[in-house]
């Protein structure tokens, strides 16, 4: 049986357990759901060359780091909503710096996609989800040292972009 076919139907039978954990480290039944759902489509796109020696410990660390990941970006874009919020009128951006600065985080997004897959995971996890870089070479199975390379390769290849090249 392929991984993918294992690992969903090992999460069908242990939804409801999945759902309490993730729920557990959430505290919502909608973001519980969510992780759930992610997780039907990472157990999907789980590459058949990789050994996968207890498929039931697999979907619990998913789970964990699916509900754990979707925490930090809830906390992020509620930081970066109460952010915007606090503004006062003074600080306000006008419609030409908002056209400005659409149009540059629309050039890093796709700078961003035409990353190397590595770079691209590994800039996502540290940079935009908030995971430390020793989180992320866990995560990755790298050492800190191709963490940090990587990283820094995103990033000036960001603001090359950035800059108009």
């Amino acid at each position: 049986m392929s991984n993918a076919s294992t690992l969903t139907d090992l999460l069908q039978q242990e939804r409801p357990a999945l759902l309490r954990l993730a729920h557990r480290i959430l505290g919502t039944e909608g973001a519980a759901e969510d992780v759930i759902q992610s997780m039907w489509f990472k157990a999907r796109g789980v590459d058949e060359a990789q050994t996968i020696a207890n498929p039931r410990a697999y979907l619990y660390r998913l789970a964990t780091n699916l509900a754990t990941d979707y925490g930090r970006e809830r906390t992020r874009r509620a930081r970066l909503l109460a952010d915007h919020y606090l503004w006062g009128p003074e600080e306000a951006v006008s419609a030409e710096e908002q056209a400005m600065a659409q149009d540059e985080l629309r050039r890093v997004l796709d700078a961003v996609g035409h990353l190397p897959e590595l770079t691209r995971s590994i800039f996502r996890l540290h940079r935009l989800q908030g995971l430390t870089q020793s989180e992320v070479a866990r995560r990755q199975g790298v050492s800190v040292t191709t963490v940090e390379n990587h990283v820094r390769g995103a990033l000036q290849r960001l603001a090359w972009i950035r800059q108009g090249r």
